[in-house]
């Protein structure tokens, strides 16, 4: 791996989420050499995945290189690798281009979709959780709109215009939006041989409301919004098969479409070698305790989404949101100084600070913990705290250019088949 030798305590972090790059922030030129690795050499700004996937911003733009961001970091460093195994007694990991050894290991390796067991629908569905993924959907959508074109039969064009999210999270309910924008704003310019009535949006969730992790409020508004843009919503509808165009559930509802996103659950992506015990099955979460230390082991922490730590206000752990693997990245940060000084660990306590969500043009809901509410400044909050939760000043400018430029125009100027998806 090349790191240099150093007398300092060497801390290596796996990860470069919101979790990671929050943790190597707050140990930046500290006295300890920090070794941060990842698959990707980049962060992502996932709560605006949504937006690369419907043309709606390019993916440079929610994307910030991890060298970047430790490169006045003196005793720093980035290495692009992946991580397959943990040798705890060792005290080090095997990665995709040699081992390292740890003093203190944290992992921030976050989650990955989750398809529940079905082989058929990861297979034939789309994910969005990376780039490369929501840069596959924005293809697969535009490709589609160019077959609807030239399609020899109503049948052939329905299955190319219909267009399947299952999953009604945050996630779900946005990208839904965002589609039914490009169905009111764009079809109608762009492909005038095309009827936009033609084109259907289907929200399939499996509960009985959207937005199920917000307030009744706040699903009742998002439905009312998603509604209102023409998105037809199936709550109490769980998608059981599909194969590439036929989509079965759990209903009497059956759809044909050649495009189905699979926005309904994500699952922790952790690394071989630790304890079973360490894990809880059925989340794939590392349990850990109010100082973020897996259990079992004193020098391995994770944080973030990959981590479940319980509490009476959180029986099952802290949502799987930015704010809780922010929070815990910068309190570790502080608490590894602690540790290495002989000093004692302070206990990690979430502040939430709301939620939110957006449903399209002055559209969003949020829940904070005294109000809750919906519309134009809700959509405008939204925007704000996205906007300044992004990483690098470039990408605030050009995410902020972009939306000016798309709310003047009613336009997304990503429109681009850049990569054609085959499946």
């Amino acid at each position: 791996m090349n790191i240099p030798e150093s007398n300092l305590p060497r801390v290596v972090i796996v990860g470069g989420g919101f979790a990671g790059i929050n943790l190597a922030k707050t140990l930046a030129n500290k006295n300890l050499q920090v070794v941060l690795i990842d698959k990707h050499n980049y962060h992502t700004f996932q709560p605006l995945l949504y937006q690369v996937s419907s043309s709606g911003l390019e993916p440079d733009s929610i994307a910030y290189p991890l060298r970047k961001i430790i490169k006045k970091h003196k005793t720093s460093f980035f290495r692009l690798a992946e991580v397959s195994e943990i040798q705890p007694e060792q005290k080090s990991i095997k990665t995709s281009i040699g081992d390292l050894t740890y003093d203190y290991l944290v992992l921030a390796t976050g989650t990955k979709t989750n398809f529940f067991g079905n082989a058929d629908i990861e297979k034939n569905s789309m994910p969005m959780k990376t780039v490369p993924q929501a840069l596959n959907i924005r293809s697969l959508i535009l490709q589609n709109f160019e077959k609807a074109v030239i399609a020899n039969t109503k049948e052939e064009r329905e299955a190319y215009l219909n267009f399947v999210i299952v999953g009604g999270g945050p996630t779900g309910v946005e990208l839904a939006g965002a589609i039914a924008e490009l169905k009111n704003n764009v079809l109608p310019r762009d492909y005038q041989d095309l009827n936009a009535n033609d084109m259907h949006i289907h929200l399939l969730e499996g509960s009985t409301r959207v937005l199920p992790p917000m307030s009744e409020h706040a699903s009742k508004k998002a439905e009312k919004f998603l509604k209102s843009l023409g998105v037809n919503v199936h709550c109490n509808t769980q998608v059981t098969d599909y194969d590439g165009l036929e989509v079965s559930t759990n209903t009497d509802l059956q759809l044909k479409s050649e495009t189905l996103i699979w926005a309904a659950g994500v699952t922790g992506a952790p690394v071989d070698g630790l304890n079973a015990s360490a894990l809880v099955e059925r989340a794939n979460r590392y349990k850990v305790n109010e100082f973020n230390q897996v259990e079992g082991y004193d020098n391995i922490f994770a944080i973030g989404d990959i981590a479940q730590m319980t509490s009476e206000d959180y029986p099952k752990g802290h949502p799987q949101v930015a704010q809780p693997a922010i929070q815990q990245g910068n309190l570790l940060g502080k608490n590894l100084l602690r540790l290495i000084n002989k000093k004692p660990m302070k206990a990690f306590v979430y502040n939430d600070k709301g939620s939110m969500a957006t449903i399209g043009r002055n559209k969003a809901v949020v829940d904070l913990k005294a109000f809750k509410f919906g519309g134009f400044f809700a959509w405008f909050i939204w925007m704000f705290v996205h906007l300044m939760s992004l990483v690098g000043f470039r990408n605030r400018v050009i995410v902020f250019f972009n939306w000016t430029y798309n709310y003047i125009n009613f336009d997304k100027a990503a429109r681009l088949i850049i990569r054609p998806f085959k499946r």
